[in-house]
């Protein structure tokens, strides 16, 4: 099956080249949606996966501010058509490469279907290089995350149990449902992702709220894909620029990244087929 959307062109989704596409947005910012992202990428790199992370926040990109790393290039000079894609990877890590985008460009941030349609093209032929490409996606509902989301084989919601958090995740919800149904498009529905929550039990109790909403009026059922603890790991690891499974691997939040990895990883199309690299330690 093709997926067609705003300009995109037709992707066909499984294709035996090509790394699968893991999406992680958000209704809103500051609810740790790029902490998500980085450190998903951080723990399929280690597991011995080459691990393209993109960051699709174009015009407020902060990814390689995460990690402590330069960017002479990003994906403003390649969209300006200054640069070719390739030129604008940065090693972030063994078998992690980062696509850094620009911050404060106010002309990234205008939505543009030309420019989602020329970047996913490129992103398609880049991705032929890597096993799994995950991609930071704006908050909110604007058209690039739900372009960009027609495009991703798995998407991930990242929430938390503020209750303005929880509101715009059903929000997420339900601009993908309504935009795939205008378009007659089949897209899978994001899975949960609670962040800061104070235990399980919460961040299945928020699930539960979440979920019976979506069941009632979209006929949809999201997963709760995994949950994460308020921690002062994550914030040190963020002030130190690593990602959190490298500087406390033992964590409870690194261990629940690493957990959702690896069913990531038993479901996303094709990986199991690829040999995998030399793991590398946390």
């Amino acid at each position: 099956m093709n997926r067609q959307a705003d300009g995109l062109l037709g992707v066909a989704l499984g294709r035996p080249s090509g790394a699968p596409w893991v999406l992680v947005t958000g209704g809103k910012g500051g609810v740790g949606k790029s902490t998500v992202a980085l450190n998903l990428a951080a723990a399929l790199a280690q597991g011995g996966r080459r691990v393209l992370l993109v960051d699709l926040d174009l015009g407020l990109g902060n990814l390689h501010v995460m990690l402590g790393l330069e960017s002479p290039r990003t994906l403003e000079d390649f969209l300006a058509g200054d640069r070719e894609l390739d030129d604008c990877i940065l090693e972030a890590g063994a078998n992690l490469d980062l696509l850094p985008a620009a911050n404060g460009s106010h002309e990234l941030a205008r939505p543009d279907s030309a420019r989602r349609r020329r970047l996913v093209e490129a992103l398609e032929a880049l991705a032929e290089h890597y096993d799994v490409l995950v991609a930071d996606a704006p908050a909110g509902i604007g058209p690039d995350t739900l372009a960009f989301a027609a495009r991703a084989d798995v998407a991930l919601c990242v929430t938390t149990p503020d209750p303005t958090a929880l509101t715009d995740a059903y929000g997420v919800i339900k601009a993908l449902d309504l935009w795939s149904k205008e378009r007659n498009l089949s897209l899978p529905t994001p899975e949960l992702v609670v962040n800061l929550a104070a235990s399980l039990e919460e961040a299945e109790a928020l699930h539960r709220r979440l979920s019976g909403v979506c069941e009632r009026f979209l006929a949809r059922r999201p997963r709760l894909g995994a949950w994460l603890p308020r921690s002062r790991d994550v914030e040190q690891s963020v002030l130190l620029q690593a990602p959190l499974v490298r500087a406390q691997p033992a964590s409870l939040a690194s261990r629940a990244i690493v957990r959702l990895a690896d069913r990531l990883l038993a479901i996303l199309p094709g990986v199991d087929q690829r040999p995998r690299r030399q793991a590398q330690p946390a």
